[in-house]
């Protein structure tokens, strides 16, 4: 299952790769004539400066275009992560990397259980992330009541089971953040290394900000051997 998905996502970037190509295929020969009438024609230069000012414009559009595209993908597309420490243990790993897609959240769709990137460009809630973007799964939504208490987490009073952890229980970290309803507008994120000292979240710091959130984690394919879709 896990390499027929993997085949997908190759086969869909091949195909793109290969639209851009027939998009772009009039130029390329069109430059390659140019090259060739530049440097090889009769021994010597040919063409106008006009020409060489119009091919020369010709590229620098062209080749704004192909970076344009790609900041746009990164941004609001998908991208790829490679995971930084330990605090998403036994779900995830050091080194491991990740397919980011970011399109579901800019129509608000974050669910609990949601594996996504959280970044605070500004260091505003009192978090500072050293290593930003981080990865944390996200454990109550808006409107949700979460507390840290008895070793568990509770989501509306009921108990939350968790049998992706590492380690037996859950320990507040912050007195402050272990009893939280989580406000309009954000989201109560913990890592799945409970063991403590191991992960930084909102146990810590509090909810925070949907705006932060970059994308969901749908997707490990590398190592190898740890190809898997991430789900709750």
């Amino acid at each position: 299952m896990y390499v027929s998905l993997i085949l997908n996502y190759i086969s869909t970037y091949l195909k793109s790769v290969y639209k851009l190509y027939r998009i772009y295929k009039y130029r390329l020969l069109c430059s390659l004539k140019f090259i060739y009438r530049f440097y090889y024609k009769k021994g010597g230069l040919t063409t106008s400066k006009k020409t060489i000012m119009k091919e020369a414009l010709d590229w620098v559009i062209h080749i704004s275009i192909a970076i344009l595209l790609a900041v746009l993908i990164v941004n609001f597309v998908a991208q790829v992560t490679v995971v930084q420490g330990s605090s998403m243990e036994n779900t995830l790993s050091e080194r491991d990397r990740l397919l980011i897609e970011k399109i579901s959240i800019r129509f608000g769709k974050i669910n609990r259980g949601d594996i996504v990137t959280v970044n605070d460009p500004n260091g505003d809630d009192g978090i500072y992330l050293r290593n930003s973007p981080i990865i944390k799964r996200v454990i109550g939504i808006e409107g949700d009541l979460v507390e840290i208490r008895d070793g568990n987490v509770f989501v509306n009073g009921d108990i939350l089971k968790e049998n992706y952890i590492r380690g037996n229980e859950t320990f507040p970290i912050n007195d402050e953040f272990s009893s939280v309803k989580v406000p309009e507008g954000y989201v109560y994120v913990i890592g799945d290394n409970r063991i403590i000292g191991q992960s930084s979240d909102s146990r810590e710091f509090g909810p925070v900000k949907t705006d932060y959130i970059g994308g969901k984690a749908i997707l490990r394919f590398f190592p190898f051997n740890s190809i898997s879709r991430l789900k709750d």
